[in-house]
């Protein structure tokens, strides 16, 4: 599961860079120049980050329990496969590529953003009550990480499905370094803390 966390620890140096670039632009340009949509894509990009994040843990952490290396999950059990791959198992016992193929196949269209699908999803992986857990982490109540995670998808979801648009007044929503700098910060947080409870 550790290349899970090296792809994300990546993933978010490269957000990160994003607000880098917006710094060294704002710096030499003026105010007529709009650069704030660098800071939206930031923002979607460490959304992206944390989805991806989500979806390698747990199918890394699925093909290790399915091999017997770690504890398998009532979710785990519950896993439903087609019936071709079942024979494909049946017919190479000792090929396991069926299991990741329908892993990927079945979580290819989720989204793992919110904190119930987050949740829903490290189930297949560990028992942990996962949102108390990070949250003891993080010094903060479970309440508070849910509804703090929410608010950065729902700005996300904002950004990318309403251009960042007040419908009300036909302009963008305000956004800025310090508020991106917070989401990025909180998600890569999140990430490291799912990390440690799970692994």
């Amino acid at each position: 599961m550790q290349a899970a966390i090296d792809q994300f620890r990546a993933n978010i140096q490269r957000t990160r860079s994003i607000g880098s670039i917006y710094q060294a632009l704002n710096n030499q340009t003026t105010q007529a120049l709009d650069l704030s949509d660098l800071l939206r894509f930031e923002w979607l990009m460490a959304v992206s980050a944390l989805d991806l994040y989500i979806h390698e843990l747990v199918r890394l952490g699925m093909m290790e329990a399915y091999r017997g290396k770690r504890l398998q999950t009532d979710a785990f059990l519950r896993f439903e496969v087609t019936m071709s791959r079942t024979l494909q198992a049946l017919n190479a016992p000792k090929d396991d590529s069926w299991l990741e193929d329908q892993i990927r196949a079945r979580h290819g269209h989720q989204s793992f953003q919110t904190p119930d699908n987050i949740a829903d999803a490290v189930r297949l992986v560990s028992n942990t009550p996962l949102w108390n857990r990070v949250s003891v982490l993080l010094n903060v109540t479970p309440q508070y990480t849910r509804e703090k995670i929410m608010l950065i998808v729902s700005r996300r979801n904002q950004i990318a499905h309403m251009a960042d648009i007040d419908p009300f007044g036909s302009r963008l929503w305000p956004i800025d370094l310090a508020m991106v700098d917070d989401a990025v910060s909180f998600i890569e947080e999140i990430a490291e803390a799912i990390y440690t409870v799970v692994v």
